[in-house]
């Protein structure tokens, strides 16, 4: 499939979207870095699924005049809050929207201009810096693939672009004439896998995106949720706590369901079964896997 869509291009207006939920103390991190971008953004668009009076000062304390604090009353997750924050940023008239999260932020202040550059040079309609460990920022917060190799750190990342991978929610850089044909994110997902089920549609738009590996978002860890199976050739996700095993699984079922994921099916089962019953020696877990793999693939988004 290809496209006529224009790239991203740095003379555009620019909204920044970051979803926040009761953790206001790291929200001024990120609001901070944001609002001090050499690269200026327009528009600093705060949804806020706790709808905190907190929030609502801090956005005007950092962001001033550029601050437009969106309040739920319902609590929308990743996927709805970014679903609001984007249409809102569309509906000011933004050329591109710049994706941010509470707990995470922009390494510096030069993370924008680097994104646009970079997309310039290629003809990109979405870019994404690498994202790593907040904690430690020469290790990624997420296993990358290159190739057939996962790797952890950043420093065995080979290259300064991969083409046709994205962080999406981890600072990304959206245009708003390739949100016209991706859409925004499924608001039924509430959390994870909102970001994958993003990811795919890009995949399959023809819109030309990857990740610039010379600029960085910083996010708390979360290689841990991937366990490693068959001596590192492939990963098993497991989050900690029932809650958040619940939605992974759950939207992993609809994901895999999709259009572009079928063919993944087979080595789904597989890799789970292999997780479950052989690495942990987990019947039960095994069958609860399978459950909201069902549940998932029959589309039945009821929460817990």
């Amino acid at each position: 499939m290809s496209t006529d869509t224009p790239p991203l291009a740095s003379t555009g207006t620019t909204a920044a979207v970051i979803v926040t939920h009761q953790r206001v103390e790291l929200l001024r991190a990120s609001l901070e870095v944001v609002a001090a971008q050499t690269h200026p953004v327009d528009w600093i668009i705060v949804v806020d699924n706790g709808a905190e009076t907190q929030v609502r000062d801090l956005v005007a304390e950092v962001a001033g005049e550029r601050g437009i604090y969106l309040p739920s009353r319902t609590n929308l997750g990743g996927a709805g809050g970014f679903a609001y924050g984007f249409l809102h940023a569309l509906a000011l008239g933004a050329d591109a929207i710049w994706c941010a999260d509470d707990d995470g932020r922009p390494a510096d202040e030069k993370v924008l201009e680097t994104l646009y550059r970079v997309a310039e040079d290629r003809g990109l309609h979405e870019v994404s810096p690498t994202v790593c460990n907040i904690d430690d920022p020469a290790r990624l917060a997420f296993p990358l693939r290159q190739g057939l190799t996962w790797h952890r750190r950043v420093d065995e990342l080979e290259g300064e672009f991969l083409e046709s991978y994205a962080s999406l929610f981890n600072g990304a850089l959206i245009s708003a004439r390739a949100m016209e044909i991706i859409g925004v994110p499924d608001y039924r997902l509430f959390i994870r896998g909102d970001e994958v089920e993003y990811h795919r549609r890009l995949s399959r738009s023809g819109l030309q995106y990857g990740t610039c590996l010379t600029t960085f978002y910083l996010h708390p860890d979360g290689s841990d949720e991937f366990k490693p199976i068959l001596g590192g050739k492939m990963h098993a996700q497991y989050p900690d706590g029932e809650f958040k095993r619940y939605f992974t699984y759950r939207n992993r079922g609809y994901l895999i369901s999709q259009p572009g994921n079928r063919k993944l099916a087979l080595q789904e089962v597989g890799r789970f079964a292999w997780f479950f019953l052989v690495q942990r020696r987990d019947v039960k877990g095994f069958r609860e896997w399978l459950k909201l793999h069902r549940a998932g693939r029959n589309e039945d988004f009821r929460r817990p």
